[in-house]
């Protein structure tokens, strides 16, 4: 079985480093990483050239970069990696579970931040209760899949936002999703930068909007 990680990355830096550097032991066992540029512009990503697989380029979107990425993937399952990611757990437990997927298969881990503030645990706390309940994970929490489970629903449709609870509600018609409580830590970076309650509303309010059925083109302004 082998095992391919996709990572999206638009205009990082050291994020993409220390995320690439924390999968080399990934890489010794046999598998692959693929990092998709959405900016041909942009070199930074040429950093980690001698540390990947595949360094790829496609238009800016994390659903359309995603997509490029398992085109160029030959893994048997796919997980993928926002590069704000950073693993808590020793690396032969996430490549236990994500080894032996069955071929209908997918999931996601639990999240934690990079802060030990009360809100941030919180906010976590709510965001794997909710992911239980509903069976819908967000792209911080390391969405894996077995890739006949990808194909099974055509993989991510290519809207601006939203498009990791899409690809959850295609991927809860072939199964449940696999929860696991490894713990996989997300930065705090976007909160800080637009304001922590802020972020919180605005994001309840756009995935309201979203499951009420409004545009994905609409939210990304709103978002951005």
């Amino acid at each position: 079985m082998k095992l391919s990680i996709i990572i999206p990355s638009y205009h990082e830096d050291h994020r993409l480093l220390d995320l690439i550097a924390s999968l080399a032991q990934f890489r010794r066992a046999g598998h692959e990483i693929i990092v998709v540029n959405g900016d041909p512009k942009d070199h930074t990503v040429n950093a980690v050239a001698s540390d990947v697989d595949a360094i790829i380029t496609s238009d800016k979107g994390r659903a359309r970069q995603m997509n490029a990425g398992v085109l160029h993937a030959s893994g048997d399952s796919y997980w993928f990696l926002h590069v704000d990611t950073v693993l808590v757990h020793p690396v032969d437990q996430y490549l236990s579970l994500l080894l032996s997927l069955k071929p209908e298969q997918w999931g996601r881990f639990d999240i934690q931040f990079d802060s030990d503030r009360r809100i941030f645990k919180i906010v976590a706390f709510m965001m794997n209760v909710r992911s239980r309940l509903t069976g819908i994970a967000t792209g911080d929490q390391g969405i894996f899949m077995h890739r006949q489970a990808f194909q099974a629903v055509q993989g991510y449709t290519e809207i601006p936002l939203m498009e990791d609870i899409d690809l959850c509600r295609k991927l809860k018609h072939v199964s449940r999703p696999v929860i696991s409580r490894l713990l996989i830590q997300t930065s705090t970076r976007r909160w800080y930068q637009h304001g922590i309650i802020r972020t919180i509303l605005l994001m309840w309010w756009l995935r309201l909007r979203f499951f009420l059925g409004a545009d994905p083109h609409t939210l990304a302004k709103l978002y951005d």
